[in-house]
């Protein structure tokens, strides 16, 4: 059988393999492997598929916690749902042409399998597990962090669209004189990486918020004021 060459999906990719067999079983649909005589050495794409789901969902949230250290448990795991489903796979698939590459059986072809969200998604995922096992966790990490860099910035975080800081006053303004009061309490990381580290001072309530940015650390900071406030823990 003639080695199909992938020399383009690795410029595409940005990753030149070292084994290039595990390209080509990342790119081999159950379909094709099915319909061949001698198929006793070909293997399809679903071992590997099942491996790069679970790199995939490290990676990510490894990413969500470093740029998102504000987020609670529960809003990181709504994120990483958001990023690792069928839809969001296909896309990145389509954006790096993935598709054509796909080996896909008679069958799979005549039904345009080729632009199918779920064989998109699972030979993405299945192209993560083959740079894993080509170069390791570094390589796949930088692989993961450059096809996801986009979506990392427009991804929906709930607590960054809830304005803590609203009803944070609405809460203290029922007390005359007290009024909350924000400060930069510290910086950290290269220019291009900040975190920032705003106080918040309300009465004799004192917290620390941490983000990105000043105003998403002050939000972090007036969250956690309001947390205290409705637990009584502030007299």
């Amino acid at each position: 059988m003639q080695e199909t060459d992938f020399s383009d999906l690795e410029q595409t990719l940005l990753y030149e393999f070292k084994d290039k067999a595990l390209l080509a079983e990342a790119c081999r649909h159950s379909s094709y492997v099915n319909e061949q005589c001698d198929t006793e050495e070909l293997r399809d794409n679903e071992r590997l598929e099942f491996l790069g789901d679970a790199v995939l969902s490290l990676v990510v949230g490894v990413l969500l916690m470093q740029h998102y250290p504000e987020l609670n448990e529960g809003d990181l795991s709504r994120m990483r749902a958001s990023l690792v489903n069928e839809i969001q796979l296909a896309k990145i698939a389509r954006m790096i042409q993935l598709g054509v590459h796909v080996q896909l059986g008679k069958g799979e072809v005549q039904t345009n399998g080729h632009h199918k969200k779920s064989i998109l998604a699972d030979a993405f995922e299945a192209v993560i597990a083959a740079v894993y096992l080509d170069g390791g966790f570094d390589a796949a990490f930088q692989f993961i962090e450059r096809h996801y860099a986009p979506l990392l910035t427009s991804v929906n975080a709930p607590s960054l669209n809830y304005d803590y800081k609203s009803q944070l006053q609405e809460v203290v303004q029922v007390t005359p004189g007290v009024m909350p009061a924000y400060e930069v309490a510290g910086e950290d990381g290269p220019d291009h990486d900040k975190t920032f580290i705003v106080q918040i001072r309300v009465g004799e309530l004192q917290t620390l918020g941490v983000g990105k940015s000043k105003k998403t650390a002050e939000q972090d900071a007036a969250r956690k004021a309001l947390e205290i406030l409705e637990n009584g823990e502030c007299q």
